[in-house]
């Protein structure tokens, strides 16, 4: 019978859950709305009837336990979900707790950029790495930071707020209250407000029919920068930059081995990725221009199958050294194998 973690990836928007086996596969999937504005146990009860339909689809699996990536902040240790900004109500909620005493079954709790963190390093581009730091650049920016062999938590698991670097001290201002932020300056969000503020609603621009008219999208953008559009490339190239600055800062401050970028923005990475890494040896100390900065392999299932890694591993069990396959295996190359990961 086959082993595999019960993982779940709750979002503000959408609710996903999967059966995962110790090779990172997806073996069932469902997902719903998220019940977001209905309380706590209106989402437990989602949880439930969502772990119920992908059970039935394996069901001489053996479930070693749930694994479940939240919006943070989160007390990973405690299980504590401390005040998800997308989640009406959810206000120092015991979600592991209460998700053990529901299924019976051990659960881990990791805030959801981490989780999607440890699935691209136990089984995707950061596969072999000892350290890396994940960048998911989309509707805002978040990321996790791993360093030797374990994920950085922090006080109360706090750490690694990448978005919330200031790189800045003008443009608009965060969500969060402050200017500059990398999130406010470089998300997909903040890239489709520039090109909206450089375009008008029927001015025939390549940006505005592909967004129908309505506000453009960092993927719009994307979209016709691909089609060679120049504005969209002048836009590009400029998001590049802020994003170079950005990873310049991480590389300064967690000196990784890979730096892994996904998100919805990762989509143009190879039209990034150039103007990328010339930010980089321009800013960058001479020691850490040679780190590689790939995209993200495993997409939207990362953080489900970074959660079942804190599951599928022996109780107790540290992370083991890597192996000599493990150190041939350049970084953002294809998976070739399990790896186990560790709640550190």
């Amino acid at each position: 019978m086959t082993r595999v973690a019960l993982a779940f990836d709750l979002g503000g928007t959408e609710l996903r859950a999967a059966l995962v086996d110790g090779e990172g596969r997806l073996l069932a999937f469902a997902s719903v709305p998220t019940l977001a504005r209905e309380g706590v146990m209106a989402v437990v009860g989602q949880i439930e009837m969502l772990a119920e339909t992908v059970r039935r689809e394996v069901p001489d699996a053996v479930v070693a336990g749930v694994g479940i990536g939240a919006p943070g902040p989160l007390d990973p240790k405690a299980g504590i979900v401390l005040g998800a900004p997308t989640l009406s109500g959810w206000h120092d909620v015991p979600l592991a707790g209460i998700l053990s005493d529901r299924f019976g079954l051990p659960v881990g709790l990791e805030n959801d950029a981490n989780a999607a963190a440890l699935g691209e390093w136990c089984f995707g581009a950061g596969r072999g790495a000892n350290s890396l730091v994940f960048v998911t650049v989309s509707t805002g920016i978040g990321g996790g930071a791993i360093a030797d062999r374990r994920i950085i938590h922090g006080r109360r698991g706090l750490a690694a707020e990448i978005g919330h670097m200031t790189i800045t001290d003008t443009g608009d201002r965060c969500f969060c209250g402050a200017v500059g932020c990398f999130e406010a300056v470089a998300s997909g969000t903040a890239l489709g407000r520039r090109a909206t503020a450089m375009t008008a609603a029927g001015d025939g621009s390549r940006l505005r029919v592909l967004s129908c008219d309505a506000a453009v999208t960092g993927r719009d953008v994307v979209d016709a920068a691909r089609a060679g559009d120049p504005m969209a490339l002048s836009l590009l190239a400029e998001e590049a930059r802020w994003l170079g600055i950005g990873f310049t800062n991480l590389l300064h401050l967690y000196s990784p081995d890979v730096i892994v970028m996904g998100g919805g923005i990762s989509n143009g990475f190879d039209l990034l990725s150039e103007t990328i890494e010339a930010t980089i040896r321009s800013r960058a100390m001479p020691a850490y221009r040679d780190v590689p900065v790939v995209p993200a392999q495993l997409g939207r299932h990362a953080g489900l199958i970074g959660v079942a890694s804190l599951i599928l591993r022996d109780e107790g069990e540290a992370m083991p050294p890597a192996t000599e396959a493990d150190l041939d295996h350049q970084p953002g190359a294809t998976p070739a194998g399990p790896k186990e990961a560790i709640h550190g």
